[in-house]
This record gives C-alpha cells, structure tokens and sequence, in this order.
C-alpha cells in the first residue's frame, strides 16, 4: 500500500459522518484558514506529537484529522539513499540511486543565478519523486576557514553571493511541493567541536557578514523551513537560543516557517520551545532499541517531557500553538499540496543540467604557453592525439562515499578518467594511480606506508616517459578530516604525498595540467613549474565529461572562486591570530578578524592572496569598455559595462561590482561586492553588463546605534574581473 493510499484512507477517515468537508482539506481556501481550522480541531496531545521525530527522518502529522507525516531527507546536492528507520544504516533499496549534482561551492563558482534555479528545480524534482517533504539544504554557512571540514557544502565566503545564489535554489526546489531547510542556522563555522563550541562574534559581523545569506532566504527566497546548527551563541546552545530563533529569524524577518533541530542539537525542553524551536529531530534514540538509556521518540525533549511541562504551567499554550501551526502549513505545502508535481528522477535533462552546472562552475586558475607551441597550454587539441598520461587517484574515486551526511548513490557516475578517454580517445590516455588515500570513513594519511606512496610515484613518473602530456587529477576528498562532516582538516597542505608527486612529474620535462576535486583552498608550493592549473570542485553525476569539455575546449571556463585562496593558512584572517579566533579552547571562540572575512581582510591588511576572491581565467581576453552610471528617482544606481570577447569562440564573464566607502567614522573593509552579471559574449562581439545598488547597498550596522547607518559622502564603484583585477572605478556622491 502506498503512502498516498494511507493519505486517502486519512481522509476519508476525517470526513466520514459529518457531512461536510473541513476547511483544512480544501486546498482553495487561503492556507491560514486552513492552518487554523486544523488547529482547531487538534488535542494538545496531538500538537505535541507534532514537534518530535518518530523515526530517522519522518515526524508526524495527525493520523485522526487524516494529515500526514512529514518525510525528510539529507541533501543538499541530491536526495541521500534511504537510512533505517531507526538506525543510521543503509536501507539497501535498490531504487534509490539519485543524479548527483555538484557541491554548493561548484555553484556558487558559477556565479549564474538561473543555474541556481535549474539546480533547484532538479534536485527538487528528485525529492518530490521520492515521495520527500524536506530536504535539509541549501547550506549557506560563511566560508571562514579553509580547515572547516563541511566549506564544500556551502556557498562561499561572501554574504552577497550566497544570497544571490541561495534564492533561485531554494524557489526552484520549493516549486515541487518540497521544502528547502536552510542551514545551519547559525555560525556553524567549523567542524571541530561543533557540538559545543560557543562561538563569540561582534553584533556587527553578525549582521555584515554570517546572517545575511540567511535574511534572504527567509525573506526573498520564502524558504518553508530552517535547520537550527548544533554550536552555541552567547553561551546558549543556539537550538535554544531565543535571540537567533525567536527575536530575529521569526519576529525581526516576520518568517513563517518550521525551526528543526539538527539532529541530536536539542538540550533541554522549558528553554528549547520557549526559544522557538518547533521540531525535533534525531535526539536519544534509534526508536525500537535504546541508544541512551532506554529512552524512545515519546522521551525526546519535545515529547512527553514537553507535554508534562504545559500541564504544569511551564509553557504558556500560545507557544505549542504556534509550533503546531507552523507545523501544520509545512504540511499543506508539501505533503498535502495537491498542486504539486510527480517529479522525475535520474532523467537526461537532469544529467544535463549537473553536466551543465558542473562546467559553468570550473574555474581556470592558471593558464600558462607551452613552451614548445608557445600557445596557452589550455585547451587541449584532441584532433593532434597526443597520448594523455592522466594521474592521481581522484580520476577514479568515487567522491559521493562519504564526507558525511550530504553522502550519494549516483545512478551514474563518469569519473575525470572516464570523461578525458571518452573525449580524447581511450587509445590516446594512460593511466597511472599516483597515490593512495584510503577508506573514506578513517583519516589514513599518517597509516598508508611510505613505501606505497613511493612506488604509485615511480610508476607514475615512469609512465610519463611514454606521454605528450599529464594531467594530475588530485585534490582533497571525502575522507574523515578532508572534505568531511564531523571534523576539520588537520592542515591547509595538499594530502597523501601529493606535492612531492607532482614534483617529480614536473620534472620529467612533459607539461602538466593540474586538475583539483576539493571544496577547500590548499597550499601550492608547485605553481610556478605547473603551467595550467584547474580548480574542479565536487561535481557529481557528470563531472568527468564536464572536466573534458573544458579541457578540451568545447566549453570556455568561466568559473569564478566563490572564496580566497591564501598563499599561507596564517594569510587567512581566521589563522593570523592567536589560537582562540581558530579553533578555540574547545570551549570558546573568538571571531577576532570581525568584519574582515575573506578579500575583506586581504585588500584591507594588503595580505595578498595567491588566487583572490572572483578569479577565474577564460579561454579568450574581455575588455571592459568605458562603464556608465545613472542615478534613478527610486535611490538606486545603475551602472552598465560593455563588455568585449577578443577571442576566436563564444564565453562568458561575470563582471563583479564592488563599493568602497572612501570616509567612514567606523572601520570598513576597503571594498564590498554589492553587485555581480554573468555575460554571454560571442566573439569579436560586445555585450553590456547591467548592475544596480541601491542606498541599503552603502550601509554598515552601527553597534552604537544598534541598526543599520548610511553616512553621507564619496564612494567608490571598482568594476572587476575578480576583487583584485579591478578594470575601472567610478565616483558616486551621497549628500544625506
């Protein structure tokens, strides 16, 4: 019998003898009518049932009034394989294999909104086919250390374009009748000591720089849930913390949606529903057997314990009422919206789309000539054969095991090997290992003996005798202190000998190309003797073919970085401090770089990264034209820059707008993205990139005056190709 069958027999149960349907069934009626004539009609009971899981992954509706149970699943990047009901173990189906899509960071690299809504759109429709209410993602965590295992699932270090990027996901998902859950509300930063660390940031960075991409998912994205993070905030676990759930997410930004915990992230009961959590998740139990005590789903901390508390008086009735009704319009939008799609799953148009996403989101770092044909290294002219050595274990690795929750089953998966044989002919590539990491669920970089590492190189290097060229395929990957949930790196360095292995393939004399599989920023004591390095990102289902697109030139990059690449762990702000900005005493922390994340803090320390924030090369040369500025009546500006392809072959560029404040009586960063434009320009042709700010755009938050101030005065527009390629700067003044 299927779930849709027990939602009939549901409602034919509700309505059976009264003649008359409830105003919660008709889904014409405005949703708070419904939301209200639900609640209604529900026992205290009922509506306590409602805040607590019942099982992994499902919560409960009300089986009486013929509402039912919430379905969520793991994301963000495609719906995870089925978990146990009360284990954490594989379900073994055998139909539930997704299309993978790239990690977060590679969208965000694309700097392409409407990729965002595709993406969206698919992953969305992925879900709603397997029968899924919520799926917990996007991550829009602030990338403030490249050591924090889960950066991969988020969407990079500026607030702007994770908001920008955030917003299209979120309405493409949604639109199949699945809930986005934002997360991890808030100022999950780090992996280490998640669980506990209290984490002690300015009001003004809080404000600047880690809620903004949340704001706006709220607000312009309408996301229907948010996922509370496991850390604490001013010494309170932020699952309880009323400031953040309470008084901003719900009263400031007047949101409407469902608070779920993460899972196991609830401490207490009084505290936690009076903070404006409403569901709880994963705490205690696996359900049928004990896991802490013997307790069960109806021992959570929102369960009978919670029940017991409004008897007593403990928590005014107004609180569960509203954690019901908010319950209650999750549910009509998705498990009840009879509106929304069937959905599809692992279908051509969705490995098109990850194919698509993948490409738009490679970004060329370096690009160097060829010493022999004195021509850009890249691309690679597959019509000359020229035999391929490709290199490193990341061509082969299924890099969807592991790294924690965001773990998939791919229907299909083309590796970086599979994708260059396919495109340059199986004929014309080798391949050589390189090096070895090991099981994804341990950290072998200290357990994998040197001697292995020292005959994959030999192999390697003495298969490059027989080569025109290399191409290492490395990076970081899912493994327990890599890119991994639970546990951040150990160091900024490129792991399980890899530097020592490019090395010796430089110096064989062939040209290599360096193709990198990460979500994080490393060291790169090779770049000056590498003449092409590729920055490739997660990329899921289709990311073989879409590296070979690129590769070969069938597609111009035009990836731009989503975060700093600093040349040193200790140029990043977070690490040029003591010990307590990063990562704590395991007890606190410290922002101590404030406002100053990311290219905030290289322009205005003049830290140089070795690859800025925005940067990424193209296969042709952009000039920007002279840029113009008009003044609207509506307080806005708009600037348009001409932008002109001298190249031989269409691609794209994404112009990069940012402010700087040229007299503040307070610190500010030396420039601000407030703006970005991704232009498609065939070649020897023009196209005009269209930007606009508005006054909010020219705003910082005052601790003083607890809000938001704009000061009269000069500003400087610096129109880029990255935040330190800047083309051009224009003058605006503001007088009041």
């Amino acid at each position: 019998m299927t779930r849709f069958l027990f939602i009939f027999l549901f409602l034919a149960a509700a309505t059976a003898g009264n003649g008359q349907q409830p105003v919660y069934l008709d889904d014409a009626k405005p949703l708070e009518a419904r939301v209200q004539d639900a609640l209604q009609r529900m026992t205290r009971e009922e509506k306590v049932a409602m805040c607590h899981a019942q099982s992994k992954f499902t919560s409960p509706g009300c089986p009486r009034l013929g509402i039912p149970e919430l379905h969520w699943s793991d994301g963000p990047h495609g719906v995870r394989m089925e978990i146990n009901w009360n284990d954490w173990g594989h379900a073994g189906w055998t139909n539930d294999s997704c299309t993978a899509f790239p990690a977060l960071t590679c969208l965000a690299a694309t700097w392409n909104p409407e990729l965002s809504l595709l993406y969206g759109e698919c992953v969305g429709a992925e879900a709603r086919y397997r029968e899924k209410d919520v799926l917990l993602g996007p991550g829009l965590n602030i990338y403030r250390t490249p050591l924090n295992g889960r950066n991969f699932e988020y969407m990079g270090e500026d607030p702007l374009l994770a908001a920008r990027m955030c917003v299209p996901y979120i309405k493409g998902l949604q639109a199949n009748g699945v809930a986005a859950s934002v997360k991890h509300f808030a100022l999950n930063n780090q992996e280490l000591w998640r669980g506990h660390i209290d984490v002690d940031v300015s009001e003004r960075a809080l404000r600047e720089i880690y809620l903004p991409a949340f704001k706006a998912a709220a607000v312009e994205g309408g996301a229907w849930t948010f996922m509370g993070s496991y850390n604490k905030y001013r010494g309170e676990w932020v699952c309880e913390n009323e400031r953040l759930l309470r008084q901003i997410l719900k009263d400031e930004w007047k949101w409407d949606g469902v608070v779920v915990s993460d899972w196991g992230a609830v401490h207490s009961t009084v505290k936690t529903a009076k903070a404006g959590l409403d569901v709880e998740m994963g705490s205690y139990t696996n359900g049928l057997t004990s896991e802490a005590d013997g307790f069960t789903y109806d021992d959570y901390y929102l369960a009978n314990p919670y029940l017991k508390a409004l008897n007593d008086g403990e928590v005014p009735e107004d609180c569960l009422n509203d954690q019901a009704a908010r319950i209650l319009r999750l549910i009509f939008r998705t498990a009840m919206n009879r509106q929304k799609p069937y959905g599809e799953m692992t279908t051509q148009r969705h490995y098109d789309a990850s194919r698509k996403i993948a490409a738009e989101g490679i970004v060329l770092l370096k690009n160097e000539r060829d010493r022999r044909t004195r021509k850009p290294l890249l691309p690679l002219d597959a019509a000359k054969g020229q035999r391929i050595l490709v290199v490193g274990e990341n061509a082969t690795k299924n890099l969807c095991e592991g790294g924690g929750s965001s773990e998939l089953k791919p229907r299909r998966l083309v590796t970086p090997l599979q994708g260059i044989e396919r495109r340059f002919g199986k004929d014309n590539v080798q391949y050589a290992k390189g090096y070895a990491s090991g099981d994804f669920k341990y950290d072998y970089e200290n357990i994998v003996p040197q001697n292995v590492y020292d005959s994959l190189r030999a192999e390697a290097v003495a298969a490059a005798a027989e080569a025109d060229i290399i191409v290492f395929v490395g990076g970081l990957n899912k493994n327990w202190r890599q890119d991994c949930e639970n546990g951040d790196r150990v160091s900024m360095d490129l792991p399980f000998c890899q530097n020592p292995l490019i090395d010796a393939l430089v110096a064989t004399g062939k040209p290599v190309v360096a193709v990198f599989l990460t979500g994080n920023a490393y060291t790169m004591p090779w770049l000056k003797s590498v003449p092409a390095v590729v920055q490739a990102w997660y990329m899921g289902t289709e990311g073989g073919t879409a590296i070979a697109d690129v590769l070969s030139g069938d597609i111009a990059p035009s990836g731009k970085l989503p975060f700093s690449f600093p040349a040193r762990l200790q140029d990043c702000a977070a690490h040029s401090f003591d010990q307590m900005a990063y990562p704590g005493d395991s007890i606190r922390e410290i922002y101590r770089e404030d406002i100053l994340v990311g290219y905030r803090w290289h322009d205005t320390k003049r830290v140089p990264a070795l690859f800025p924030f925005g940067h990424g090369l193209s296969y042709v040369r952009f000039t920007y034209d002279k840029a113009s500025v008009a003044v609207n009546a509506n307080d806005t500006w708009t600037i348009k820059v001409p932008v002109t392809n001298n190249g031989t072959m269409e691609a794209s560029e994404v112009v990069q707008l940012y402010v700087g404040d040229d007299k503040c009586t307070e610190l500010r960063p030396k420039k601000e993205l407030k703006a970005f434009a991704k232009v498609s320009v065939k070649p020897g042709e023009t196209a005009v990139a269209t930007l606009s700010i508005s006054r909010d755009d020219l705003k910082f938050w005052s601790e003083k005056d607890n809000g938001w101030k704009l000061e009269p005065g000069t500003f400087t527009l610096y129109i880029g190709s990255s935040s330190a390629d800047i083309r051009q700067k224009l003058i605006i003044k503001l007088t009041s």
